[in-house]
């Protein structure tokens, strides 16, 4: 039988993601710290994880991963579930634009939020998958992040070959586990020294712990961000 196709085309769907906005310090500009989670984790989660970071004065920004990730057990409400920041199946040009898709998703909500806090500069703190997202956050939004910290991940230099470098007021560091068995240690080294010929301030620091967050990381970003002017309690 003769089948015609008469239209075919894409629409958007919308979902809703929540975000969280905490402030640790009353009163004057502060810096804002953005938080992007690992694969698997949520908002809530992700913000029990980093609870070391509160010691810090600053507007804490949670924002939670828009694809959830589906749980055959039914053990945990939809709420409950695991997120994903991106889309990647292997294919660079894939994760680029799944990269770029969630960067302007977060933009939209930081410029709103900013129209309402005094922020005297910005961090993005990513973790695993996190991280990968924080990277290219930064690099491609260069003239909106101060800071940025990166755990368990890889700047995807990459993407950036072959566009114009504006890094030099960019600190970055990348604290990467030396028993990291999920993301390899090396390939995070060698990206690193590749910013830095770019012109951003960027260290990498390995850590004695494996791929799980934990207070090691954290206490290090702390102890970065102090000597960056950042206060802490």
């Amino acid at each position: 039988m003769k089948q015609d196709v008469l239209l075919s085309g894409k629409s958007s769907f919308k979902i809703e993601v929540p975000y969280k906005l905490l402030e640790t310090g009353s009163g004057g500009p502060k810096p804002l710290i953005l938080y992007l989670h690992g694969f698997g984790h949520n908002l809530e989660r992700f913000r029990e994880d980093v609870a070391d970071m509160m010691q810090i004065k600053a507007f804490h920004l949670f924002i939670q991963g828009p694809y959830p990730i589906y749980e055959r057990d039914r053990n945990r409400k939809v709420e409950d579930w695991g997120r994903a920041w991106y889309l990647y199946d292997g294919e660079q040009s894939q994760f680029a634009k799944s990269l770029e898709v969630s960067s302007e998703f977060i933009q939209e909500i930081v410029d709103k939020l900013l129209l309402h806090i005094e922020a005297s500069r910005l961090c993005v703190l990513g973790y695993s998958m996190g991280a990968y997202l924080a990277g290219y956050f930064a690099l491609s939004r260069w003239k909106h992040v101060n800071e940025l910290v990166m755990i368990g991940g890889r700047l995807k230099t990459e993407l950036f070959e072959d566009r114009e470098h504006n890094y030099d007021h960019l600190h970055i560091l990348g604290l990467h586990g030396s028993d990291d068995r999920t993301v390899e240690a090396e390939p995070q080294k060698k990206s690193i020294a590749t910013v830095s010929n770019w012109g951003a301030k960027a260290t990498f620091t390995p850590i004695d712990e494996g791929h799980n967050l934990s207070s090691a990381y954290l206490l290090e970003a702390i102890k970065w961000l102090v000597k960056r002017g950042y206060k802490r309690f």
